[in-house]
C-alpha cells in the first residue's frame, strides 16, 4: 500500500474530528459539516483506529476529549490557521491589481504614468495600480516602490532609474517682469519652497549653495506637494525649483520657462525598487521599467 502524501489520514477523517472535539459533540459537527451524526462518529473511530489511541470519552451526555484528542486538536487548529492564513493573502492579492506601484504624486504624475502608458501598449494583460503619497510608511502594501535615493540596503531588489538636474523655472510672464541675471537676484525674488521630508533633497539653499551663493533666500510661499508648488509657479506666484526631466512638458509647452541659465545637478538619482514578495507580473513591470528609463 502506497503511503498517503505527508504521511496524514484521510482529510475527512481529520476534519470530522476537528469539528466534534470544537462541538464536544457529533451532532453539532455534522450539522456544520452537513453530514449524519453516523458519518462523524464513523470517521472519529476510524482515525481512532489508525492512530492506535481513543481521541474521546464517550459517555450518555455527549463526548470529552482525552489527553490525546487534546494534542491532535491543537496541532490540527494550528495546520488549519496557517492554511487559512495563506487563503486569506491569496484572495487579498487576487482582489487587487496585479502589481502595485507607491509612488510620489510628482513622479506619478509626471513620469511613471506616461511611461505605463508606453508599457500597456506591448503588455495590456498586465494591470498595474498607482499607491500615489508623499510619504515612504506601509511600503509593504505594494510590489514596486519608486524613491529618491538607493533603498536597497533595506531588503529587495533596487535600479536606478534616471538621476536629474534642477532648474529655477517660472511662468513667461513672471519671468518677463522679474528679468534676472545672478543668483543673487533671483534669491531676492518671490520663491516656492517645496517641503519634501525627504532625506538628500535639493531645496532653494542648496540650489543656491551650488552656485556658489550662501546669502539670504526669500521665502515667500511653501507647499508640501511638488505638483502643487509647479501649478502655483504656473500661476506666476513665484519661482520654482524644476526637475529638468519631470518638467520637460511644461517647458516644451511654454508654460514654464528658465530664469537662469544654469542648471544642478541633484546627489541622488531617483530609484525603483522591487519588493521582496513581489510576483512575477512585478518583476516584468520592474524590468520594464529599468530598460525604458
Amino acid at each position: 500500500m502506497s503511503k498517503r502524501p505527508y504521511n496524514l489520514p484521510p482529510m475527512n477523517a481529520l476534519v470530522a474530528f476537528e469539528a466534534a472535539a470544537r462541538h464536544e459533540g457529533f451532532k453539532a459537527a455534522a450539522q456544520e459539516l452537513n453530514v449524519t451524526p453516523a458519518a462523524i462518529s464513523h470517521q472519529v473511530k476510524a482515525l481512532e483506529a489508525e492512530l492506535r489511541r481513543p481521541l474521546f470519552q464517550r459517555h450518555h451526555r455527549g463526548v470529552n476529549l482525552t489527553e490525546t484528542g487534546a494534542y491532535l486538536l491543537v496541532a490540527l487548529q494550528r495546520g488549519f490557521e496557517t492554511m487559512g492564513d495563506a487563503v486569506d493573502q491569496l484572495r487579498q492579492r487576487s482582489n487587487r491589481a496585479s502589481v502595485t506601484i507607491r509612488v510620489t504624486t510628482a513622479v506619478s504624475s509626471l513620469w511613471l504614468t506616461p511611461k505605463l502608458a508606453q508599457f500597456w501598449k506591448s503588455h495590456g494583460d498586465v494591470s498595474v495600480a498607482q499607491i500615489v503619497s508623499d510619504t515612504y510608511d506601509a511600503m509593504e502594501d505594494c510590489d514596486l516602490s519608486i524613491h529618491f535615493g538607493d533603498m536597497s540596503r533595506e531588503g529587495g531588489t533596487c535600479s536606478a532609474l534616471f538621476r536629474d538636474s534642477i532648474m529655477a523655472l517660472a511662468s513667461p510672464e513672471f519671468a518677463a517682469a522679474n528679468p534676472v541675471t545672478t543668483p543673487q537676484e533671483l534669491a531676492r525674488l518671490p520663491l516656492i519652497h517645496f517641503d519634501s521630508g525627504v532625506a538628500g533633497w535639493t531645496d532653494w539653499p542648496d540650489w543656491f549653495h551650488c552656485l556658489g551663493y550662501d546669502g539670504p533666500v526669500n521665502a515667500s510661499h511653501r507647499v508640501n506637494n511638488y505638483i502643487i508648488a509647479l501649478q502655483a509657479a504656473r500661476d506666476d506666484m513665484g519661482a520654482v525649483l524644476g526637475w529638468v526631466g519631470l518638467t520637460q512638458g511644461f517647458r516644451n509647452s511654454g508654460e514654464l520657462v528658465p530664469l537662469l541659465p544654469l542648471e544642478v545637478e541633484t546627489a541622488e538619482d531617483f530609484y525603483v525598487k522591487l519588493h521582496p514578495h513581489a510576483t512575477d507580473r512585478a518583476r516584468l513591470v520592474y524590468d520594464w521599467l529599468v530598460q525604458a528609463s
